[in-house]
């Protein structure tokens, strides 16, 4: 299946011209990152493929970071499964970063080799890594070659692409020239706080790289973006709507005749055919989508609910919305007492009430609770202020970490614990060993020895949160699910292991409510895994009778939160519990559940409803 602008129509949405009448760039929405990856995948194929018949190479240009981990996933299975070669492919990555050698775990010649290239034909001499290791003295000559080297390759066939939260492509960060070539660059902050976790802290990620420039990328003739999850919905739709600035250098695309956004529904959700379509064509009028309209409307002209007005609406492409629902003063009326009724003080239900407009059940009055937390510390994060009020109102609440977050923890870190252990028994085989590891920390992997102490460091900070909470250490569960523990950044595939574990939990605990991450901001990241995983262990369960009185609720914490139409439960903060979270002992960043719940940050007021923009549901609903 191509993928091209002539793409089946199967993945076109409808309406086509006016539908897609703010965009500048063509772009295919898939339900998913793994079907839009396999699609990307195909289209490669068919090109190495058709490029062989011909006798011709195949040069694709390459890129690194999560995106496009899955098409070089399906790409080795081809090559494995269906007997694709690479023998004929030329390749030419985007970008290295200065100062890492090529075996080094963070290189991008350790990323091609551990993702594609040891897995398939291609001639190794064939590949080409902008080299990390060169002197500054040859910085201007090297690049010069990389330049050349492309044209004597014939140029680039296939361009495959990320984007980063600046917009960059490559390493071109904001203020990159469209005339760039190859050439070494200083990175942005946020390219590197996002590159943060897997160096062990910002101070550990180079602060330079080496990039083929803008002009190189646009000299491609077939260019594919890659853009999976929420996180990255704002700039994508800054680079396919807005007008072209060298401050978001992914817009310069939009002067390229054969380009595709490849985006799962995450990714996309800003654009404004899917975040508000009502502004580019007629719509059928949901309640979801009636939600979603009004508070968008209440949020652009900074006026609650209850004072929009029949004008407002028409005003902002709404009028058939009005038509449908008869009047702006029933609307507004429905949609405050359906925003007004996901906020409680009461997570578990409130026992003995009337509970048919409250968002939990109010019998049994004391339920037991089970919260999955991915890493040791999302529960507090993402939703501590509703833990503490669970705890607080008698309910029997467990938390299972569900990783052991080993790969959060810094060979520093660990160091002043190993230190600790050398003190006590300084002739150990555990801390020689120790000692040995941390100071060769080049491994391509975490040995399992070090991997442990930095899960029990992890370990020994979620015990003190939740005993400085009240809870006991029995209703603290370790699951150490099989799949993170890698010793690396990536993952194993989830197996029969990791939903077993979840499942026993489940049975033993038997549930009344059950508080999920929804975080799923990186479709590819282990929050993904850990929900795919409980999703699992709940279909395996769900004939047990205990199961069809299990409410699952799904929480998010600081980095993807909810919007404000999506809420079924909002828990408000008090300012005590908000001076609660200030304590050293239980830092947390209040926010909280789910697709029906979720609490948020309270700012001086005490009551505020989501970070960053905490007084809207305060403000729309009054």
């Amino acid at each position: 299946m191509s993928i091209s602008k002539d793409v089946d129509i199967k993945y076109q949405l409808p309406g086509t011209d006016e539908y897609t009448r703010f965009e500048r760039i063509h772009n295919v929405v898939f339900p998913e990152s793994t079907i839009g990856s396999k699609a990307v995948a195909q289209e490669i194929k068919a090109l190495i493929v058709a490029k062989q018949e011909a006798n011709e190479s195949c040069v694709l240009g390459l890129a690194t970071g999560s995106s496009p981990i899955k098409v070089y996933e399906e790409l080795v299975r081809m090559h494995r499964e269906e007997g694709l070669s690479f023998q004929n492919v030329i390749s030419f990555n985007l970008d290295e970063y200065l100062g890492l050698a090529g075996n080094h775990r963070e290189s991008y010649r350790y990323f091609m080799n551990h993702h594609l290239f040891n897995h398939v034909d291609i001639p190794i001499k064939q590949t080409h890594i902008p080299d990390g290791t060169i002197d500054p003295s040859e910085y201007t000559e090297y690049c010069r070659k990389y330049e050349e080297l492309i044209h004597q390759a014939g140029g680039i066939d296939f361009q495959l692409l990320g984007i980063g939260r600046t917009g960059h492509i490559g390493f071109n960060e904001p203020g990159s020239h469209i005339n760039s070539i190859t050439r070494v660059v200083s990175l942005n902050h946020i390219t590197r706080v996002d590159a943060a976790q897997a160096f062990y802290g910002i101070e550990h990620v180079p602060r330079k790289a080496i990039t083929m420039g803008i002009r190189s990328v646009l000299g491609a003739r077939r260019i594919v973006l890659l853009a999976w999850g929420s996180n990255k919905a704002s700039i994508v739709a800054q680079a396919v709507e807005h007008k072209v600035t060298n401050q978001v250098p992914a817009t310069y695309l939009q002067h390229h005749e054969n380009v595709t956004m490849i985006l799962d529904q995450g990714a996309a959700s800003e654009l404004t055919r899917i975040k508000t379509p009502w502004l580019v064509g007629e719509c059928t009028w949901s309640e979801e989508l009636q939600l979603k309209a009004v508070v968008w409307l209440s949020e652009q002209l900074q006026k609650s609910i209850l004072k929009l007005t029949e004008s407002d609406y028409s005003n902002h492409g709404m009028s058939t919305l009005i038509a449908d629902v008869g009047s702006a003063y029933d609307l507004n009326i429905h949609m405050f007492n359906r925003l007004q009724r996901t906020i409680t003080g009461w997570p578990g239900g409130k026992p003995e009430v009337d509970d048919r407009y409250r968002p939990e059940r109010a019998h049994p009055g004391k339920k037991r609770v089970l919260i999955f937390s991915p890493h040791p510390d999302d529960d507090v994060i993402s939703m501590g202020g509703t833990l503490e009020r669970l705890v607080e109102q008698g309910h029997e609440v467990h938390v299972a970490y569900q990783t052991s977050g080993n790969l959060a923890v810094s060979n520093e870190e660990a160091w002043k614990y190993a230190q600790i252990v050398g003190h006590f028994a300084p002739n150990s085989d555990a801390s020689t060993a120790l000692k040995r590891m941390l100071e060769n920390d080049q491994e391509e992997t975490d040995p399992e020895l070090l991997r442990t102490l930095k899960g029990q460091i992890r370990r020994k900070e979620s015990l003190l949160a939740t005993r400085y909470l009240g809870m006991a250490e029995d209703q603290v569960h370790f699951l150490d699910l099989p799949f993170y523990e890698t010793g690396r950044a990536q993952k194993k595939e989830i197996g029969q292991a990791d939903i077993s574990r979840v499942s026993d939990l489940i049975k033993c605990v038997t549930p009344h409510q059950i508080y999920a991450a929804g975080d799923l901001a990186d479709p590819h990241g282990t929050h993904k895994k850990c929900l795919d995983i409980l999703f699992a262990s709940l279909d395996a369960l769900k004939e047990q009778p205990f199961i069809k009185d299990c409410w699952v609720w799904l929480y998010r914490g600081a980095w993807d939160e909810w919007p404000l139409d999506e809420i079924d439960m909002a828990v408000p903060m008090s300012p005590g519990q908000v001076l609660k979270k200030g304590m050293p002992s239980f830092t947390i960043n209040p926010k909280k559940t789910t697709s029906c719940s979720r609490g948020m940050i309270p700012e001086n007021s005490g009551f505020e409803w989501r970070i960053g923009t905490g007084k809207q549901l305060k403000a729309i609903i009054n």
